[in-house]
This record gives C-alpha cells, structure tokens and sequence, in this order.
C-alpha cells in the first residue's frame, strides 16, 4: 500500500475510533505520537493515541471528522492531514452526565513512515488544544485517570 492510502486508512481508522485494533496494520508496534495539548501529554505512543480516540465515542457517540487538507511529501517521507473533529457530548461514560456541549476542533497531523509503515506522528493546533482541553471535561480517559486533573 503506497504511503498516501496507508496514511488514508489509519487517518479513517483512528478517527472513527476504531482503536489499535483497526490501526494497527498501518504502524510500526513502537510507534510513537506526540501533541501540543496537555489534555494529551501522558499519550506517547500510537496505541494509546488511538485507543484514547475510541473513548471518546462512548460519551460523543455522534463523533465526526472532516479532511481540508491532505498532502504527501515524498521526498520526506511523511503525509500532513489536516481536519475538523466534531463531537456532541450526549453519552454517558465520563465523569460528568452528558451536557449536551458540543465541540469543533481543528488539527494537524504529520505523520512519518519508514518505508510502508507509520513510525510517529504528530498533532499540532491551538484550536485543538483548547477543545482537548474542553472535551477532557466531559469524556473519559481510556488511557489515566491524571488525564482530568489536567484541565
């Protein structure tokens, strides 16, 4: 699979919350991911990433994802996306009952490969700080507890 499509199929996955299971087939299993966002900052690896994606469909069942962009260096071996997340908190499972609060966040994710296989990726927005931050109020943690004393 060309770099373009292995970055296309992890991008749906993980936003979809499908989890490590459903992304990784596109990583290395030491993959490792980083942001801007403290709501994130105990996040180090791939895995827990996309894991920590899939907990947020349980309060925010209505999650969506928009592309604006999608591009693919070559010469660097890396694809850039950049997206709209959506989400409206009407599930239970966080710490609070649903709110009904709804969010929008704008993000980037530059995502490296080493040959045909994701190796890192990052994720870098102020807007997508301030609504991690945001929405780490309202939806559970699949990877620590610490992850609301942040906010």
């Amino acid at each position: 699979m060309a770099m373009r499509e292995t970055a296309r199929a992890f991008f749906d996955a993980c936003e979809t919350g499908k989890g490590w299971a459903g992304c990784q087939q596109y990583c290395y299993s030491n993959a490792t991911f980083s942001a801007q966002t403290g709501a994130l900052a105990n996040v180090k690896t791939l895995e827990q990433y996309t894991d920590w994606m899939k907990g947020l469909y349980g309060p925010c069942p209505d999650a969506t994802y928009e592309i604006r962009s999608f591009a693919v260096d070559e010469q660097r071996k890396n694809v850039s996306a950049y997206g709209v997340f959506r989400a409206t908190h009407t599930g239970h499972g966080g710490p609070v009952p649903p709110t009904g609060r709804r969010i929008e966040a704008d993000y980037v994710y530059v995502m490296q490969f080493d040959g045909d296989r994701m190796c890192m990726a990052n994720s870098k927005s102020r807007r997508h700080f301030c609504a991690w931050r945001d929405l780490a109020r309202i939806a559970p943690c699949a990877i620590s507890p610490s992850f609301f004393s942040i906010c």
